[in-house]
């Protein structure tokens, strides 16, 4: 029945990773979502999803986390080439836009452009309602559904499936920025408001943990130092402590301290080290190495937090070569190897 050969050459069979499960026999379904309709600088993380899908053939499938992690049952949903055409289509209108809005201020572009915002908004909340639906309808049949953007507004309908099903649980964010801004540039799910909108949306998050925030308006840090449920560990106070000694060891457990026992884990690649990514909507100096967030994962996991749930958004494929989405195949595998060595444990 199962034919795949983890020391073999990768098979692309239209699956992640080209392993080789279906929808219904796979424990956990990655749904790629298409994407970046709000991205305000750089575009290209719609089609991060594919560029990632074809890079992850290219791994190997030893975990040093995790005994025969390339048993792992994932399944990874078609790309939707009718939501691509329609975030392309809108991509063209919104830049038009967002042009303006730099040239003669937020007002005016939205009186000129007041049919676009509309038009964006709308296919936005049309995609996140799908997104939760489907999302539902895995976790009743046990499944554990998680995101593979775009941008990072993408979750919010699986962050809302989960709202649902979960009590009492958090959210681990790993990015340069805090994405706690109200509707950015008339956006209401401004890739700028994810964390913002989760907020206000989920009635049972009960914490949100950010990490390497360094590219943040002064509203957002005032939001944060007022909200209870925000823990921040911003990028230069991290960086600070190491060089007057703390390890990253020492930070990670500070980090974990301060989650509940259910987790969802929020990773924007952008949160890495911009050679890392270069490509990525809106790269920021400072950062992290791979390994220290791989690092962080199964920490949680080894803590005895529950994962239940993850995205993975931002990543954007170069005008040649792949190493934006080599990276990003990575990222995505130590995120699904930490979730389902936690799945293993708490099954």
């Amino acid at each position: 029945m199962n034919t795949f050969d983890p020391n073999g050459v990768g098979i692309a069979n239209g699956n992640i990773f080209g392993f080789p499960y279906s929808e219904s026999e796979a424990d956990l379904i990655l749904i790629p979502v298409p994407w970046d309709a709000t991205a305000s600088y750089g575009k290209g993380t719609s089609n991060g999803p594919q560029a990632i899908l074809d890079a992850s053939t290219q791994l190997d499938f030893f975990h040093p986390e995790m005994e025969r992690a390339y048993e792992t049952k994932i399944f990874m949903s078609p790309v939707s080439s009718e939501w691509k055409a329609i975030n392309d289509r809108l991509c063209e209108a919104g830049q038009q836009y967002i042009a303006h809005i730099e040239l003669a201020g937020e007002e005016e572009a939205r009186r000129i452009y007041q049919t676009t915002l509309q038009e964006i908004n709308e296919a936005h909340e049309a995609l996140r309602s799908n997104l939760k639906e489907r999302c539902m309808q895995l976790l009743k049949v046990g499944k554990m559904p998680c995101v593979l953007g775009g941008e990072h507004s993408t979750p919010l309908g699986l962050l809302q499936a989960l709202d649902e099903y979960h009590s009492d649980f958090g959210i681990l964010q790993i990015d340069a920025h805090a994405d706690l801004r109200d509707a950015y540039e008339g956006f209401e799910q401004s890739h700028a408001s994810i964390m913002f909108n989760a907020l206000q949306k989920l009635k049972n998050l009960k914490r949100l943990t950010q990490v390497g925030i360094r590219d943040v308006s002064e509203k957002e840090i005032i939001l944060a130092s007022e909200d209870e449920r925000i823990c921040t560990f911003y990028d230069w106070s991290l960086k600070n402590e190491q060089y007057k000694g703390k390890s990253w060891a020492e930070q990670v457990k500070e980090i974990i301290d301060t989650l509940p026992q259910k987790v969802y884990i929020s990773f924007d690649i952008d949160g890495l080290l911009p050679s890392l990514c270069p490509h990525t909507g809106t790269p920021v100096a400072g950062g992290f190495e791979l390994q220290q967030i791989a690092y962080l994962l199964f920490e949680v996991v080894h803590a005895g937090r529950q994962i239940i749930g993850f995205d993975l958004n931002e990543v954007a494929p170069g005008p040649s070569g792949d190493w934006d989405a080599n990276v990003g195949a990575r990222a995505l595998w130590h995120l699904v190897c930490a979730t389902e060595l936690s799945r293993r444990k708490h099954s």
